[in-house]
Formats: C-alpha cells, sequence, structure tokens
C-alpha cells in the first residue's frame, strides 16, 4: 500500500506541475492584460511598457515562472491586476458558496442516480425504467446553462415559485443544485445499468440463484454489492465535470461562487486569478481522483497495487 501511495502522489504532483506550466503559459500567449484593461481609453507603449514593469512582466517568461514558483511557495498568490485583491482572499470567500452547490448536486446525484441505474438493470422490461433510463439519456447529452436556462424559463418566469439569481434562502440553492445534478444523474444512472447488467451475467450469481437465494438477497448481496465498486471511479470523472459545469451555472444563476470570479477574471485577463483558479480546480480533480483511486483498491482487495 505504501509503493502504491507513493506513485499515485508522485503522479497527482506531476500532474499540478503540468498543470501550473500549462495555465501559467496559456495566460500569456493569449497577450497581456493591459490591451483589454484599457481598450476604451487606449493605452500608449509607454504607459503599458510601465504597467508591465510594475507587475513583472517585462521579464523573461522563464524568469517570472521561476518568481512565481517561488511564490506559491510560500503561500503568496499574488493580487489580482484589475482589482488588487489578493487573490487567496477573492477566492476564500467564494469558494464556500461553489463547494455547497457543488456539494449538494452531487449527493443528489448519487441519491437519484444509483436507484433508477439499478431499476433499469433490474426491470429492464419494464416500459417505466425504459422510460426513467431515456429521460437519462436526454439528461445526459443537455448543456448545463441550457438546463439552467429551460428551469429559470420554466419555474422563475411562468411558474414563479423559485428564485433565480442570489443564494439568499434555502430555496435559491434549488435550481443551480438541480441543474448541476441532471447531467451526474444521467452519468451515474447509465454506468449503474451497465455495470449491474454486466454483473448479472457472472458465474457468482449463477450460483447464487442455483443456491435457492430469492430475488431480493442476490440483487442486494450479489449484483447491487459487486455494481458498485466500478462506479466508485466514475465519481471521480463526475466530480471534474462538477467542475466544469459549475461554471456556467454560476454564470446563468449569478451565483456569487468562484465561477462567476474566474469568467470576470477571463474578460480581463486578470493573469493571478486565472492562474490561480486553474490550480484549484486542478487540485480538487487531482486530490478527488486519488483518494477514489485509494477507496477502490480498498473496497477490492483483488486489485493489485501497482505503481
Amino acid at each position: 500500500m505504501f509503493k502504491f501511495l507513493f506513485w499515485r502522489l508522485m503522479r497527482a504532483c506531476l500532474t499540478m506541475f503540468l498543470v501550473l506550466v500549462m495555465a501559467f503559459t496559456t495566460m500569456r500567449i493569449s497577450g497581456t492584460p493591459f490591451e483589454i484593461m484599457y481598450v476604451m481609453e487606449g493605452i500608449t507603449p509607454e504607459i503599458q511598457a510601465a504597467l508591465e514593469k510594475r507587475y513583472g512582466l517585462d521579464k523573461p517568461w522563464i524568469e517570472q515562472f521561476w518568481v512565481y514558483l517561488v511564490d506559491i511557495s510560500q503561500g503568496n498568490f499574488g493580487r489580482s491586476i484589475a482589482t488588487s485583491e489578493y487573490v487567496w482572499d477573492m477566492f476564500a470567500s467564494k469558494m464556500p458558496h461553489t463547494v455547497t452547490v457543488g456539494g449538494l448536486a452531487l449527493v443528489l446525484a448519487i441519491v437519484v442516480g444509483i436507484p433508477l441505474g439499478a431499476c433499469a438493470a433490474l426491470y429492464r422490461s419494464n416500459p417505466a425504467s425504459r422510460v426513467g433510463m431515456g429521460m437519462a439519456f436526454l439528461g445526459y447529452s443537455i448543456p448545463h446553462f441550457v438546463i439552467g436556462i429551460g428551469l429559470i424559463l420554466i419555474f422563475g418566469f411562468y411558474l414563479q415559485v423559485l428564485p433565480t439569481t442570489g443564494l439568499g434562502s434555502l430555496n435559491h440553492y434549488l435550481l443551480p443544485v438541480v441543474t448541476l445534478a441532471i447531467p451526474m444523474v444521467a452519468g451515474i444512472a447509465r454506468f449503474m445499468r451497465a455495470s449491474m447488467l454486466d454483473a448479472i451475467g457472472q458465474a457468482y450469481v449463477a450460483t447464487a440463484v442455483s443456491k435457492g437465494l430469492d430475488d431480493n438477497t442476490v440483487a442486494r448481496r450479489h449484483i447491487l454489492r459487486n455494481s458498485l465498486i466500478p462506479l466508485i471511479t466514475v465519481l471521480g470523472l463526475e466530480v471534474a465535470g462538477l467542475m466544469n459545469g459549475s461554471i456556467f451555472v454560476e454564470a446563468v444563476y449569478s451565483l456569487p461562487g468562484v465561477g462567476r470570479v474566474l469568467i470576470d477574471a477571463v474578460e480581463v485577463r486578470d493573469y493571478p486569478v486565472l492562474q490561480f483558479g486553474l490550480i484549484a480546480y486542478a487540485l480538487i480533480v487531482v486530490c478527488t481522483n486519488l483518494i477514489i483511486d485509494v477507496c477502490y483498491v480498498l473496497a477490492d482487495p483483488r486489485i493489485r497495487l501497482e505503481g
């Protein structure tokens, strides 16, 4: 187990370093932030040179990157070029909203998606199961922002029963959470159904049936339990999709979360904010997948612990 954890940590660190390099390089390829920030007023070459010198953007990229590495190793993520706020403070104040909405959506997706997929596999000839999976395929294929706009039109504009902007009360969480959860419900249900159908055809299920066990016991102890193990891996992919979807959902519902901060930073090429945002999102995904890898090994002893 120690060797397994060591190599997984090394791969996670390498992944984070590559993300950091890509984030740093991509920002600078796109141009300087001052070209966007002063597009209306106009900016002279002298003023732009002075601003680049002030923020250290006049140095070679390699030198800038080294300075950035030293700063983040000391916990200094810089200030926003657009607002002069500390980047860490900007994200620390917004992250709780993003984590709350995303966490609730993930819980809802698991609670709904697993039973839906299980029922679709166990009662696959039932018309209701087919309709449910058809809806799941539809939900999986529709982008988050389209789902969000549709829910706003139905519940906010026509029915006027739910708020559509902000996070002032519990009711404000309903539409954003459901919007994020729908594609995840569909993904989990689809995989759960496929995993259970695969388990149903295994020899150990036939053995359990031949011993005279009732259908409920076979489904619960042998089919469902063994189908949940591969689902652990899929949850890592769902978390990655959740991170991406949260940006669009926060924009659609005007939520005070990290997604809104990133969108504003993209519009003005705010290097420090974008770099930290990309690194933070990547860190969440990498850590989640690392935890899932460990849980997968602990849940299934048959897996060989390899580096």
